[in-house]
């Protein structure tokens, strides 16, 4: 294998990693919160520091993957990962649980700026490469409410975050031992062909950029934080077992994993506006729909609005990537992640207080009105000049 492929294969593992981290308490909340006498709604916002930090710390992580080593960067955030996941499963207290998220966070920022920025400087076709690492990010969105579900059922929630610290310590000296330090000195320009708007009409693809990256950005979360707690109450007439829950959820994060593939591959194919606006339409009527509906019929709908959210990651990372240069590209992503997921970290408020004010009916109606703004960024951005 090439030292360009074991670096993507380390970055595809941290991209799993990191979302299966961010997400095991929104997995597990259920059954944290009646062990310290506290309702869902009212533990669940512990968690907005940690995911406000996802996004915030990009900021600092992407400047210091440009400037001093991103491979240095991906290392510390093995080894942090593991130790923070390891730190949460020992806390006593809903304040030491606040802390120990806000600290995942900030090392599960790392990834996406400076994971990202090496995936795109060692890419041979771009949107293939971004597709198949949004599969394994989107798994690791899965498998969370997989595992999580199945270790809290049967083990307990500590155990739902010692296990996976376990395994990133590992990865973390596998990494070390596998990538040299040499390779920040290497940059591959991905071999993408060249499709790009004039400089005239460069504003309209920022617009475009910045819309969609927050509207899809707070979608996103509040959908992945919210799910298991939907189908806890939704299903509740198929089944009411955690693991079984957990099950579904995977399956149904899984068929947007998968999409994500296919789209990656369409990107590098057809001008991108093309696989953008119905990726961007369709989440919509999906969304508001789900708000009327139960057990079968919502996981249908389910699994049509999560290939279209899980699609607009790919059309996202993709569009940024063909836009910038190598050597500034790990401070765009991390704009482009600041602005995503800080934003995104306010929806894990926003979940609450929805929920609180009107439950799922409110919350799913809400996040459909606002992916709206995806659609009109969809509609904005220019059409590609381009050579197939």
């Amino acid at each position: 294998m090439s030292q360009a492929k074991k670096i993507i294969a380390y970055i595809n593992i941290a991209h799993f990693i990191d979302h299966y981290a961010m997400l095991i308490f929104a997995a597990a909340v259920i059954v944290i919160a009646p062990t310290f006498n506290m309702k869902y709604g009212e533990l669940l916002p512990y968690a907005t520091p940690g995911f406000i930090a996802f996004g915030a710390g990009s900021l600092l992580t992407g400047w210091l993957g440009d400037k001093w080593s991103r491979r240095n960067m991906m290392a510390i955030f093995f080894f942090g990962m593991s130790l923070t996941l390891l730190g949460t499963s020992l806390i006593q207290t809903p304040l030491q649980l606040g802390i120990m998220l806000l600290l995942i966070g900030m090392i599960a920022s790392i990834y996406h700026p400076v994971g990202t920025s090496m995936l795109v400087s060692n890419a041979d076709k771009l949107g293939k490469e971004i597709g198949i690492n949004g599969v394994w990010g989107n798994a690791g969105v899965a498998s969370s409410a997989l595992i999580t579900g199945i270790i809290t059922q049967y083990f307990g929630w500590r155990i739902a975050f010692l296990v996976p610290a376990v395994i990133c310590m590992a990865v973390g000296f596998l990494y070390l031992r596998t990538i040299p330090s040499s390779v920040d000195l290497i940059v591959k320009k991905s071999s993408i062909s060249s499709p790009r708007v004039s400089k005239s009409v460069m504003i309209w693809v920022m617009a475009s950029l910045v819309i969609t990256v927050i509207a899809s950005s707070i979608t996103f979360n509040v959908i992945t934080v919210a799910l298991p707690k939907l189908f806890q109450e939704r299903l509740s007439s198929l089944t009411t077992n955690t693991a079984t829950l957990g099950s579904i959820t995977f399956f149904v994060y899984l068929s947007g994993a998968l999409a994500q593939y296919i789209i990656g591959n369409l990107l590098d194919r057809y001008p991108l506006k093309r696989i953008f606006l119905p990726l961007a339409i369709v989440i919509v009527p999906t969304l508001y729909l789900s708000s009327l509906m139960n057990d079968y019929w919502l996981i249908f709908l389910a699994i049509i609005f999560i290939v279209g959210i899980f699609g607009q990651v790919t059309v996202n990372d993709t569009m940024l990537g063909k836009y910038t240069a190598d050597e500034w590209r790990g401070r765009a992503y991390a704009a482009r992640y600041f602005l995503g997921f800080t934003a995104a970290g306010l929806s894990v408020g926003l979940v609450s207080i929805l929920y609180n004010q009107g439950g799922f009916d409110l919350m799913l109606k809400a996040i459909a009105g606002l992916s709206l703004l995806t659609v009109v960024g969809a509609i904005i951005f220019p059409k590609e000049k381009r050579a197939i």
